[in-house]
């Protein structure tokens, strides 16, 4: 049950009709899994602490950079030099001390992301370079989880849910194949706060979706974004009976 105080902390959003009680307290049950704690995971982990998810999971082995203030907003000049992860503890706690809060501090291998995977409902990718993203994706669909995978740099953000639970659905292999990892960072690009902070606030929203049950989830879309435009295109993504990584899946 929710307690008098967690009715009046989520009383705005339990006023929805697609949250109410019911959705609550699926919020409050549901454990999740924020991989990368930079510009995309600072508005994704903010806004699932606040609005009441249960567990959240936190993983980054980097620590916090000057350079990185500009737009991971979850971090403050007084980390500079800390651990994202114990940073990141710090300023959930305070924000809403109800959230259970699971450190990673560990660099990605194959069985501890496994098994981190397979201890949570859903799994947001708020890394920043291709291989994490292709180890979560193959884990999320080895252990049925969903993910919530976002992407942005410089005025361009991408967003899309991939559902192993749904036969319909593609994975990130069936979009982006083996990738590139001579695709250019933030660090050489350039990225602008609002862009990462949009991206990221879209991928909370979906993952609130997907624990509430409200809605309809990205599932077999992108969301292209354009913020030097103000404008938001929807491509159609389907999955791949041949992909390595989900086809065997649903054989």
């Amino acid at each position: 049950m929710l307690s008098d105080g967690e009715l009046l902390r989520y009383s705005r959003q339990i006023l929805l009709a697609q949250v109410d009680i019911a959705g609550q307290l699926r919020l409050k049950d549901a454990k999740v899994l924020i991989v990368g704690l930079g510009g995309l995971g600072s508005p994704v982990a903010l806004y699932l602490a606040a609005a009441g998810v249960g567990e959240l999971h936190l993983a980054d082995f980097d620590q916090v950079d000057l350079s990185n203030l500009q737009r991971q907003v979850l971090h403050d000049e007084s980390r500079i030099g800390q651990g994202k992860v114990d940073s990141a503890l710090q300023r959930l706690a305070a924000l809403n001390p109800e959230v259970r809060l699971v450190p990673w501090r560990e660099a990605l291998d194959a069985d501890s992301l496994a098994a981190r995977v397979a201890a949570v409902d859903l799994v947001l990718d708020c890394s920043d370079n291709f291989t994490t993203r292709a180890a979560v994706n193959a884990a999320c669909v080895a252990q049925g989880r969903p993910l919530v995978s976002g992407a942005a740099i410089r005025l361009e953000g991408q967003l899309s849910v991939f559902d192993p639970r749904r036969a319909d659905s593609p994975c990130y292999h069936c979009l982006y194949g083996e990738g590139s990892e001579a695709e250019l960072s933030c660090s050489e690009a350039g990225v602008l706060g609002p862009v990462v902070g949009l991206v990221g606030s879209l991928q909370a929203l979906e993952a609130l979706k997907l624990l509430a049950g409200f809605g309809e989830p990205l599932v077999g879309r992108l969301l292209l974004v354009d913020a030097a435009g103000s404008r938001f295109r929807e491509l159609r993504v389907k999955r791949d009976p041949g992909c390595p990584v989900c086809g065997a899946r649903h054989g």
